[in-house]
């Protein structure tokens, strides 16, 4: 008899854990369906993280920004179609000022079998394209080991000021 090997899980608990130990204060957001239970909810519990919500995901970057120049770390927590909206401002203060834009881009709708480039949902499926045309690294976050990959890279985008992507490849879950 062969036990099947338990599914793969996302918490919520260690991504905000990672955020903390990069030394993000403030978190900027959009209320988004996809990350709102595991992470959102939780963040805007939390007393040591200061959540800033906004109307539109364009207004995170300016945000963002200012914080940079104030030495303040933040962390953008947005959907795949709030990224592609915002395109033009991670153009502009991302890739053009070579500022440490820290997205974490939810991945709506991503069938968590498959790679996102190989989803149903169109949408979905050019977020890496996008990244990769931009020039802007990033790290796929799909389950609890990867996890690791956030603290570092958010150091290394403050460290050398350019913009970081995470992509949340399943709904982070709240114990």
């Amino acid at each position: 008899m062969h036990d099947n090997p338990a599914p793969a899980q996302l918490q919520g608990a260690l991504i905000i854990d990672a955020i903390k130990s990069a030394g993000v204060d403030y978190i900027l957001s959009v209320p988004d369906l996809h990350t709102s239970n595991g992470l959102l909810k939780p963040i805007a519990q939390d007393k040591d993280l200061k959540l800033i919500r906004t109307c539109k995901e364009d207004e995170t970057l300016g945000i963002a920004a200012g914080l940079s120049y104030a030495d303040k770390r933040a962390l953008i927590l947005i959907q795949w179609t709030g990224f592609l909206y915002a395109m033009n401002a991670i153009r502009a203060m991302a890739c053009d000022q070579s500022l440490p834009m820290c997205m974490m881009i939810g991945l709506l709708g991503k069938e968590p079998e498959l790679p996102s480039r190989q989803s149903a949902r169109f949408g979905v499926r050019i977020v890496e394209p996008m990244l990769d045309t931009l020039g802007i690294a990033y790290h796929r976050i799909s389950e609890d080991a990867d996890v690791a990959l956030i603290a570092p890279a958010i150091a290394q985008a403050y460290a050398q000021s350019k913009p970081i992507a995470f992509l949340i490849e399943r709904r982070p879950v709240h114990a």
